[in-house]
């Protein structure tokens, strides 16, 4: 099983590029940031860690194909790809649907998963080819080319996944992978790789060669419990743009999750996190000690087929931004990446 960092690029920025070079060095697969604006701008940031690392790779997970036009993300990962020496990788999703809403965008009316399999075709077309013909629903291009050109021959680009089934197929069919957010069940990771495996079938691949990714919020450390309460003070926020079915999937009753969520919409940060019990956070979010992570990754995810593990990691820091909250004794960054490669990788590579 593959590992990588997910960051939410919220920090000093001095401190993100140390996170990612400390990554780096201690072998993580890539490092992925969201692309939204409620963020600091990962492009410019993965552009300078290019120059400071040498072999982790980078890029979104995930880019809103609703709010940055496709041509414009093809060209910022043939770019990324170029400075980073061939290290540029992509996730394409319809968007965070929290974000879309504040640019008064109504996802139902959208036609998501069509926009999205429509701007991937476009993307792929200028990152293999450099140009691109195509009349869509959506995009219209008449021989438009770019002389921003990756170096990778196939500079990978996978779909984000969390819904229904057509999106997993989708994403095994059309892409090179999947990476599926905020789940943490065996029996949401079996119905997603289910479904990857028809779509995959679909397009005559191998489903097992496909990046099959879990993006899960993360907290580790060696108090259990300080662990634990970081991660329950993220889940809520989390869980916001979760499905019923999701929440179902992952052993949750949406009912009990929704004065959270409403407290949270309503911007009462703190109430959404009085609101949110300990169990729930516990069953969605993979937290504690090393050795508790493990077990619930070697019970939970990774005998469904999944191959890589995305750890959105969740310490004090990133607490204290988005909810205020100061919680001492809660492991950094540097402290969990370590934490990971000593103890959890080893015993999943």
């Amino acid at each position: 099983m593959k590992f990588s960092y997910a960051m939410l690029p919220d920090y000093p920025l001095r401190e993100s590029l140390a996170a990612i070079r400390l990554a780096d060095e201690l072998g993580f697969h890539a490092c992925y940031a969201a692309d939204e604006t409620w963020h600091k701008d990962l492009w410019q940031l993965f552009a300078v860690a290019a120059g400071q690392t040498s072999r982790i790779r980078l890029g979104p997970s995930v880019s809103p194909v609703t709010l940055r036009e496709p041509s414009l993300i093809a060209q910022s990962l043939a770019t990324l790809d170029e400075l980073s020496q061939g290290r540029a990788e992509g996730v394409l999703s319809s968007g965070n649907f929290g974000l879309l809403a504040q640019y008064g965008i109504d996802w139902r009316t959208i036609r998501p998963l069509s926009r999205v399999k429509e701007a991937l075709h476009v993307v792929r077309a200028l990152l293999d080819d450099g140009t691109v013909t195509y009349r869509g629903d959506f995009h219209t291009y008449e021989g438009l080319f770019t002389f921003a050109r990756p170096v990778q021959e196939r500079l990978p680009v996978m779909l984000g996944a969390m819904r229904g089934p057509k999106s997993f197929e989708a994403a095994a069919e059309f892409s090179d992978g999947c990476h599926h957010a905020l789940s943490y069940t065996r029996e949401a990771y079996e119905y997603a790789v289910r479904h990857l495996r028809i779509g995959a079938e679909r397009a005559g691949k191998d489903w097992r060669t496909l990046d099959i990714g879990a993006w899960v919020v993360f907290a580790t450390g060696p108090d259990s419990a300080t662990a634990k309460e970081a991660a329950r003070s993220m889940v809520g926020i989390y869980a916001s743009s979760m499905s019923e079915e999701q929440l179902r999937r992952n052993g949750v009753d949406p009912a009990e999750l929704r004065p959270a969520i409403d407290a949270i919409a309503a911007g009462d940060l703190a109430r959404g996190i009085e609101l949110t019990s300990p169990e729930v956070a516990d069953r969605l979010s993979i937290s504690g000690t090393p050795a508790e992570c493990l077990a619930r990754i070697r019970a939970e995810i990774a005998p469904t087929g999944v191959n890589h593990l995305i750890c959105a990691l969740t310490d004090r820091s990133l607490v204290r931004t988005f909810t205020g909250r100061e919680l001492a004794g809660v492991a950094d960054v540097p402290t969990q990446l370590r934490l990971i490669h000593d103890e959890i990788m080893p015993a999943l590579s």
